[in-house]
């Protein structure tokens, strides 16, 4: 123990692990505004003012569950009631009383989460590479992913692409994506398989438009104009063309000197998608930073991410690949204007739960502190510099100025409310907008499922969306309700309507 304090340094009241304190000191706090001294005893402050409550909130969970783990165990699970057991429930407060409706009232949220459906990834954020792939996760190739998953074979075609090269597994692919060019973005006549040029044209004053030239000589253009939505390059022989369907981008990639362009009709080498427009950088089960160490890791990997300086250098195939930020792509509208179309997936990161406490800070009398509080002041300390500083202006993350905190494992509108609170502070003290830190609550627990209006209610100006782990939330349900008895298997689950408890007596 003695090494280990020998590794701390004390600050604002507090003991941080050395590694740590230094990340602060010399690389997350200069530019932001923000003292080192000023950020420690804030950070105190929060666990005066929030750490017995914090506590608390644990407690109650514990009593709840023994409260309910004895009516389990008592007569009333002979002749289970479900009305029986809601009053029960209500009666010890783990059901709340449901307020009138209202309104989620949170506003400027980036598109990416406010009018886009697309796939979201969650990657370990203490792996520089991987966090890197996540965010560079914006898009991806169609013609890759068609040849390597073997959609476009027919069905007595193995799905797995040969070791060499396969031309006409290729061709395949090229027809396929030919089709769904049809499927999306149409011609007024002909189809894309039959196109030999796209070009970009006036289309009056002010607006341009995609003209594209087919192999029997005749101009056409896009069934829905507004589908074009820029270019790349020049105007009579672009380098790409974007796209637009169902709030999704995509680019027609035009280059005749690649391998698959030279013997393209129109030169397509490539049509990339928008893919996982969101990633969820964690801090929480898809890590384990159980120390300041492993902690002042991870906070420098997110703050390299919030820099856009982040970078990871790795063999492959015999060579040293060296890995960074995507820029942004500037295109040009079809007004003719120029346009930026982000080349990352936005960014979320996900904090660890209330029940999580952490040595990488202490008391002075050598307390643990809440985890979720050291998150809280950190990930946001270092979120400054994609907010107002050099990230801000090279790699945006939102560009409506938000932090977007997914947090996990919270019980019922308390703990929300409780988590609301915390942000409120963490803005105050660092000077953030109220509201810029953004939540996503993680619908893990059976008592936030049964709460789930009240608990949106608390946090109505925050909230971005409500996303249901479901292995967590399965969990929750077997512990809450393990005295009545073993659970059904899980593809009995999966088939069931009613109670997944095989206690006997109980309905299934």
């Amino acid at each position: 123990m003695s090494e280990k304090q020998n590794q701390y340094v004390t600050a604002g009241g507090l003991k941080i692990g050395k590694c740590l304190y230094d990340l602060v000191s010399e690389e997350i706090a200069p530019g932001t505004g923000i003292e080192p001294e000023y950020f420690w005893q804030s950070l105190a402050n929060i666990v005066t003012d929030y750490g017995d409550k914090n506590q608390r909130l644990l407690d109650k969970r514990d009593q709840l569950q023994a409260r309910i783990d004895d009516w389990h165990s008592s007569d009333h699970a002979k002749h289970y009631s479900v009305a029986e057991n809601r009053k029960f429930l209500s009666d010890i407060g783990y059901l709340v009383t449901e307020g009138p409706a209202f309104k989620v009232e949170v506003e400027n949220v980036d598109r990416e989460i406010s009018d886009v459906s697309a796939p979201q990834l969650v990657v370990p954020v203490d792996n520089a590479r991987y966090a890197l792939n996540a965010a560079n996760a914006r898009w991806g190739s169609l013609y890759d992913a068609l040849y390597t998953s073997g959609v476009a074979e027919p069905e007595d075609v193995p799905a797995p692409p040969p070791a060499q090269y396969d031309a006409d597994r290729g061709a395949r692919v090229i027809q396929w994506a030919r089709d769904f060019l049809d499927r999306v973005v149409p011609l007024k006549s002909g189809s894309h398989a039959q196109a030999s040029s796209y070009i970009v044209a006036p289309a009056g004053r002010r607006t341009l438009e995609l003209k594209v030239s087919l192999q029997n000589g005749e101009i056409t253009s896009l069934k829905s104009p507004g589908q074009f939505a820029g270019f790349l390059g020049l105007m009579y022989d672009p380098s790409e063309i974007l796209l637009y369907n169902n709030g999704l981008f995509f680019r027609l990639i035009i280059n005749r000197d690649s391998m698959i362009g030279e013997i393209d009709s129109a030169g397509i080498s490539d049509i990339a998608m928008e893919a996982a427009v969101t990633t969820i950088q964690d801090f929480e089960d898809a890590v384990s930073t159980v120390d300041a160490e492993d902690k002042t890791v991870a906070y420098r990997n997110w703050l390299y991410l919030m820099k856009g300086t982040l970078t990871a250098e790795f063999e492959k195939n015999g060579k040293i690949v060296k890995r960074s930020l995507n820029p942004d792509m500037n295109f040009t509208n079809p007004y003719g204007l120029p346009t930026v179309v982000s080349a990352r997936s936005m960014m979320l990161v996900r904090h660890v739960g209330i029940h999580m406490y952490s040595d990488a800070v202490t008391t002075l009398t050598g307390e643990l502190i809440p985890e979720g509080f050291l998150d809280a002041m950190v990930i946001s300390l270092c979120a400054i510099h994609n907010l107002v500083g050099e990230g801000a202006k090279s790699f945006p993350n939102s560009r409506c100025g938000n932090v977007y905190v997914v947090k996990p494992k919270l019980h019922g509108p308390e703990e929300v409310a409780a988590t609301v609170q915390l942000f409120s502070h963490v803005e105050d003290v660092l000077n953030l907008n109220r509201n810029t830190l953004k939540i996503g609550i993680m619908d893990e627990e059976r008592r936030t499922t049964a709460n789930l209006k009240e608990s949106i209610r608390e946090a109505r100006n925050r909230v971005i969306f409500i996303n249901t782990g479901f292995l967590d939330r399965t969990g929750d349900e077997i512990h809450t309700m393990m005295s009545l008895g073993p659970s059904i298997t899980k593809d009995e689950m999966k088939k069931a309507t009613g109670y997944i408890l095989t206690k006997p007596g109980m309905l299934r």
